[in-house]
């Protein structure tokens, strides 16, 4: 069924909750570039961080399954539950890489992120190994290595959504269904999250 070098953006994050946002931005990736497939790598909780308002690893993976189940240009992945904390991102593009060799994986990240690549472990391999596909974020500038042969940036729309908007909303019972996939809303609205 794969294709041989199936091009598969990887798209990390906490999803604490996944929103329309994140959706937008992984739609026009797939749509405004060269990738077949974008994965939602759902980030475990840093075990030296304890967040009240993060919910259980299972639980975001579960709503990131629920937001995309129906979307064959996506899928969502665990594979950083399994791996020792801290992780960094270089070594989950590794154990990938190994997993999937008919996959060409590369880095989805904001304009945000690349602008401050420097400060990630082995930033230097990941730009010279991975493409990485950057949209832009409100208020931040590419910076110097938007110019590297295997950075792209993709058009897409500046979303200033953010998780902790809609949590704060939600604690404040507001109404959220153009703001989260209907089956999110419904699932965190079931367990009773983030209230």
């Amino acid at each position: 069924m794969d294709q041989i070098n199936k091009k598969t953006g990887l798209f990390f994050g906490s999803f604490n909750p996944i929103h329309i946002g994140h959706l937008i931005v992984a739609s026009q990736m797939v749509e405004n570039s060269d990738l077949d497939q974008i994965w939602f790598v759902v980030t475990p909780q840093n075990p030296l961080k304890k967040k009240k308002t993060l919910l259980k690893n299972h639980h975001r993976l579960n709503l990131v399954k629920e937001a995309i189940d129906d979307d064959e240009r996506f899928r969502a992945t665990d594979v950083e539950f399994h791996l020792p904390q801290p992780n960094y991102t270089i070594h989950t593009l590794t154990v990938l890489t190994e997993k999937y060799p008919e996959r060409e994986f590369a880095l989805i990240m904001g304009t945000d992120n690349l602008a401050t690549l420097h400060k990630w472990k082995n930033y230097q391999e990941l730009l010279d190994q991975y493409k990485l596909y950057v949209y832009p974020r409100p208020g931040f500038q590419p910076g110097e290595f938007a110019s590297h042969t295997n950075v792209h940036l993709v058009e897409a729309p500046q979303i200033e959504i953010s998780a902790s908007m809609i949590r704060d909303a939600i604690h404040q019972k507001k109404d959220l269904r153009y703001l989260l996939p209907v089956k999110v809303l419904r699932y965190i609205e079931d367990m009773m999250f983030y209230q």
